[in-house]
């Protein structure tokens, strides 16, 4: 299978508020690459996550076009938009979002379970395994580090083998060897899976791992880097 092909297609997104529209993104355009690594580059209120809540059709942008394989996300289905949530995109968010009552196995397996997918234990123990965390597995979250909440929250987002990839600021609450752990799995999931990862940070040294980055400034591309 091709790698999923993400484009943004002069997009614009505006809030309202009692004061009136505020506008976060201005006229974006640009093509992830497939199979790779993205990353998003700007100050805090720039416009990285607003844009990766757009990537994921979490959200919806004002004007313009977020296309996922040549189709827009604002012309699917709400059926349409759950499939593709549970079984195109998987999301790392800075702050784990693992449920503290499940343990690390439960917490990978339970999109499979949502999705209805048969031998959903088997994957997800099999993603505990690929993230080198296959033994912490019947741990609660509050026995884990964050580096290991965060690996358990990779294996979580790659359990059902996403086409795309979404990762914001996944690094932001770990340590330097953490969060380089952290970083080498994102960058190992394009390259063994195939995955899309569209990646928003701070960090150039996060950065690094990425072939393309977009620095953002108020909510334009200010330049785009390949390496």
């Amino acid at each position: 299978m091709p790698a999923a092909s993400l484009e943004f297609r002069d997009v614009s997104k505006s809030y309202s508020d009692g004061a009136g529209p505020t506008e976060v993104l201005h006229h974006i355009s640009l093509a992830v690459a497939p199979g790779a690594v993205t990353a998003l580059l700007g100050r805090s209120g720039c416009g990285k996550t607003t844009l990766l809540h757009l990537a994921g059709a979490m959200d919806f942008p004002t004007s313009g076009d977020v296309l996922i394989d040549g189709r827009a996300t604002g012309t699917l289905s709400d059926s349409e938009l759950t499939a593709l949530r549970r079984t195109r995109v998987g999301f790392v968010f800075q702050f784990f979002q693992l449920l503290p009552t499940l343990t690390a196995l439960e917490n990978v397996e339970l999109p499979l379970l949502l999705a209805g997918t048969a031998g959903a234990t088997e994957k997800a123990r099999d993603r505990l395994r690929w993230v080198g965390l296959e033994e912490k597995a019947a741990s609660l979250p509050y026995q884990l580090s964050g580096g290991q909440m965060q690996r358990v929250a990779v294996a979580r987002a790659l359990v059902h083998s996403p086409d795309i990839l979404i990762a914001d600021e996944p690094t932001g609450n770990l340590d330097t060897a953490s969060g380089d752990q952290v970083l080498q799995l994102l960058h190992d999931a394009a390259a063994h899976f195939g995955a899309t990862v569209l990646l928003a940070t701070h960090s150039t040294e996060a950065a690094a791992i990425a072939s393309t980055r977009v620095h953002l400034r108020d909510g334009r591309i200010q330049t785009i880097e390949h390496s």
